[in-house]
């Protein structure tokens, strides 16, 4: 297997990261949606959405290389789902892997250090949402302790998706 090398996420990066974020979204997700609807959604999608949030301390971004080719990130930050949430929480906002390395252990590389962040910032819950077909994300998350606690509409576009909302106590 080709090493793959994980890297705290710099200014520099935010370009890549979008990039990344769309590509992944439609790879997984894009036979979903109108045309319309994703391209809509895509537009929110800019560098400089990621550069804001790169800037801000409240977030915190991981991402994976292969050969310096970007294949997957991770993204924690401040709780941001509509449901109560308790104190010390912070929501995993994202973990995208491109397609051809799904299964060979990038996401669980991903998952480990956003925990292991969490923790580091003195989290005691650690909430997600999944899109409620994503069957392997939903058994990834089941097995690492998650439970559903609620539901919450992903827009995308004029197009809701029902996701789950997990959380798990650190």
């Amino acid at each position: 297997m080709t090493s793959v090398t994980y890297r705290g996420v710099e200014p520099g990066d935010a370009a890549m990261i979008a990039d990344l974020f769309a590509q992944s979204f439609v790879e997984t997700f894009g036979d979903l949606y109108k045309k319309e609807d994703l391209d809509s959604f895509l537009a929110g999608v800019t560098p400089e959405a990621f550069a804001a949030e790169i800037a801000d301390t409240e977030f915190a971004l991981r991402v994976c290389e292969v050969g310096g080719q970007a294949i997957g990130f991770a993204k924690l930050g401040s709780p941001s789902l509509p449901i109560d949430t308790p104190p010390d929480t912070i929501e995993l906002w994202q973990i995208y892997v491109l397609g051809p390395w799904q299964g060979q252990g990038v996401a669980q590389r991903l998952y480990d250090w956003a925990e292991e962040e969490a923790r580091r910032r003195g989290a005691k819950h650690l909430q997600l949402t999944v899109y409620v077909d994503n069957h392997r994300a939903r058994s990834f998350y089941d097995r690492r302790g998650f439970t559903v606690i609620g539901r919450y509409d992903f827009m995308v576009g004029n197009h809701a998706d029902e996701d789950l909302i997990m959380r798990k106590a650190l």
